[in-house]
């Protein structure tokens, strides 16, 4: 008994084993995916900023706006998409006379429609008939003409962009001005008498301009710059004086002998006016 008393207690430890740190949740993930995706997105914007032009960069940013729906099928766009963006032509206002599309849709155009470019290019092509009109009947080819053939024998027209140009310019022995002055010859004053009568059928502006042939160097005074001038202004004063409205001319220049008709610059044929009848810019 006394044995038993002195032995030493057994004492049991009982441990706790767990299967690991635990469950800490998810949500880290989700953030991460996030960050991720935003950083794609933030990359593929710099990336399309960088790589489109101004026109495409406001056509990805019309597909996001939102529209206003015309058809059954509503895009970001028109045409193919059948919707109106903020950009079409009911909108904003457009530049031009009544503010037509540039490229019209083409129901549009079935509405009569038409865009800056085709009015344009009708505007052009009225133009250059009404100037191969004048010019037949100028140098009388188709059959009828409203000059003699001496004084036809003084023009050439061509048409540029500016518009129709009447070049008048000297013979030999038969020159538009008086023996180097702005004293305009009988044979110009006939010019300007027919100028007017066939510039009359239409309403453009005229410009008018004046050159002449070079001087010798040795002179102590070029005279260029104010015959050409001069000789411009005596030209507009012959056609007002023969009816020709003051309005319609819009500019006279003398440009010296700094733009020759042929190689040689103190050829007579350098001494020449130009009567422009000026394109509508309207």
């Amino acid at each position: 008994m006394s044995n038993r008393d002195n032995a030493a207690p057994i004492i049991i430890k009982r441990k706790k084993v767990s299967g690991g740190d635990g469950h800490h949740g998810g949500a880290w993930k989700v953030a991460y995916a996030d960050f991720v995706t935003a950083m794609m997105a933030f990359f593929m914007l710099m990336w399309l900023l960088n790589a489109t032009t101004e026109k495409q960069r406001k056509g990805i940013a019309d597909y996001f706006n939102p529209t206003i729906p015309i058809n059954r099928i509503s895009g970001g766009g028109e045409g193919a998409f059948g919707g109106d963006s903020v950009f079409s032509e009911d909108q904003i206002a457009q530049t031009g006379t009544g503010a037509a599309s540039y490229r019209p849709t083409e129901e549009r155009q079935a509405r009569g429609q038409s865009s800056a470019e085709d009015k344009q290019d009708t505007d052009k092509a009225q133009f250059d008939q009404m100037a191969k009109s004048i010019e037949q009947a100028l140098m009388g080819v188709g059959g009828e003409s409203m000059v003699t053939q001496q004084l036809a024998r003084h023009i050439v027209t061509k048409v540029t962009d500016e518009g129709l140009i009447v070049e008048f310019f000297d013979l030999p022995g038969e020159p538009l001005f008086l023996a180097d002055s702005s004293a305009p010859a009988p044979i110009l004053q006939e010019l300007a008498a027919m100028l007017t009568r066939v510039f009359g059928l239409v309403h453009n502006d005229l410009a008018i301009n004046g050159h002449t042939r070079a001087y010798p160097q040795m002179l102590a005074r070029d005279p260029v710059w104010e015959l050409s001038s001069a000789r411009a202004q005596a030209m507009r004063g012959l056609l007002e004086n023969s009816g020709f409205e003051k309005r319609r001319i819009q500019r006279v220049t003398g440009f010296a002998d700094r733009k020759p008709s042929v190689q040689q610059p103190m050829d007579g044929r350098n001494n020449r006016l130009e009567v422009i009848l000026l394109r509508d810019r309207r």
